[in-house]
């Protein structure tokens, strides 16, 4: 579990790191942004908040675009960004859409080859990270919360879904939210799950949601009005909303922005409210 720093910012008191390690889940090098408060500088353990990015993004967009590291530093919160995929491996085909392959590993453990090898951002997100994160981080056991943008807000539902308890907060920017209903969630889960249907709704937050019988969970949907691709029917939020409606064990918070759309100007006007909504459940 070793670590390589790439580079380190002052930020709001605070410090924004890169870091690079091997990846034993996904066979390549991997690099993730960590942002360390003010606490976590002086060696006091802090919560942890996982943010999964979208579409062609690695780590870097939300570092830069979204300013973040203000609420995160007057919360005391360690926030821990990875990359949308696996990287440097060779993959004939891997970087022909923005869509599949790089930049685009739809938070799943890919079963088709040749992707099985290395695709596994699900696994790595929810295992490997946390367990690199827990043993090099001053961390707060137990005290751990995910959000996402598009791609990476399925990943962050479906994340926390399928393992109750791992998190203690989950919210969602304009989340793909029911993948096995939509043009980029059928074209990644074709590629990456092969063509059984069933193997798909196990990686499907709408449906997840509708099976879901654990812990009671409380998932914070936040969805721009004006966004292209919510009109282009690639989101689907209502659809979760309905099946969240039929389940006692899921409450949901739904925020709809009027004259919003998809890209990080929404997410920076909106990320403050994020962290303050992880901060209050990660340090009550």
């Amino acid at each position: 579990m070793t670590l390589e720093q790439l580079s380190a910012n002052k930020c709001f008191e605070g410090e924004q790191r890169v870091y690079r390690h091997r990846s034993d889940t996904l066979k390549c090098d991997m690099t993730f942004g960590v942002f360390l408060p003010p606490a976590a500088l002086e060696g006091k353990p802090c919560p942890v908040l996982f943010f999964l990015s979208g579409l062609t993004c690695t780590h870097e967009n939300f570092i830069q675009k979204s300013g973040f590291q203000q609420h995160a530093a007057r919360h005391n919160l360690i926030v821990v960004n990875p990359d949308t995929s696996p990287r440097g491996v060779e993959i004939a085909g891997q970087d022909d859409a923005y869509d599949f392959g790089s930049g685009a590993g739809f938070y799943v453990d890919a079963k088709e080859e040749p992707w099985s090898k290395h695709y596994k951002m699900y696994s790595y997100v929810t295992q490997e990270l946390v367990d690199v994160v827990n043993a090099n981080l001053p961390v707060v056991p137990g005290r751990r919360g995910i959000f996402g943008h598009s791609m990476g807000g399925h990943g962050a539902l479906i994340s926390a879904l399928k393992n109750p308890g791992l998190y203690q907060s989950v919210s969602a920017f304009a989340p793909i939210a029911n993948p096995t209903e939509c043009p980029w969630g059928k074209k990644a889960f074709a590629g990456y799950l092969g063509s059984n249907p069933d193997d798909w709704a196990l990686w499907d937050a709408t449906h997840l949601v509708s099976q879901y019988e654990s812990t009671p969970q409380e998932l914070f949907i936040d969805q721009g009005a004006a966004d292209n691709f919510l009109a282009g029917k690639q989101l689907l939020p209502e659809n979760l909303l309905a099946a969240a409606d039929g389940n006692d064990h899921i409450q949901t918070i739904f925020k709809q922005r009027e004259g919003y759309d998809h890209s990080y100007f929404y997410i920076a006007t909106f990320v403050a409210e994020h962290i303050a909504y992880h901060a209050a459940l990660l340090t009550a």
